[in-house]
């Protein structure tokens, strides 16, 4: 599926975007389920993720399993390959909490990160150039973040940009 990000910002070209709408929300009702239920969460971050940063950010996602990125952005005849990492950050959260891995050599431009809450709202999104993580995951120090490219959260926020929060709308 496909999420257009033309002039109709956010919706699907086949006008599926109301059921698309109302299956996220149900998604997330049986997140919130679930976790009271078990403490874990159900599994369905990226998915979210992906859903949440191309209708708040005007992105068309790609088909499934697109290497390296999961989304475009168009702006004139520009078009940026954007890979989205999402994470959901509890208040009661340890410090140290990872994006997912980040393959240096895969085909994308840029990473967006979408900061969710418990009821996988999103609270945040960060965007990081291709040179800034690759010259992260370069960094001396940790063996898990130069062999598996998985930056903290924390470090992913310093290198990047905030590009849009929940409290103004934009960054």
């Amino acid at each position: 599926m496909r999420v257009d990000a033309g002039a109709n910002k956010g919706t699907t070209g086949s006008g599926q975007q109301p059921a698309l709408d109302r299956l996220l929300r149900d998604v997330k009702r049986l997140n919130k389920e679930y976790r009271a239920l078990t403490g874990r969460p159900l599994g369905v971050t990226g998915e979210v993720a992906e859903l949440e940063a191309a209708r708040i950010l005007g992105l068309e996602l790609c088909e499934a399993r697109t290497a390296g990125h999961d989304a475009i952005r168009c702006v004139g005849s520009s078009q940026t390959r954007v890979q989205i990492k999402g994470r959901c950050v509890l208040p009661d959260s340890k410090a140290g909490q990872r994006v997912g891995a980040i393959k240096p050599e895969a085909d994308w431009d840029i990473v967006v990160l979408v900061l969710m809450d418990e009821d996988l709202e999103t609270t945040e999104i960060f965007e990081a150039t291709r040179p800034a993580i690759v010259r992260a995951l370069r960094e001396p120090g940790s063996q898990a973040r130069n062999e598996r490219g998985a930056l903290a959260v924390t470090k992913f926020k310093s290198i990047g940009r905030r590009i849009w929060s929940r409290s103004s709308g934009r960054a």
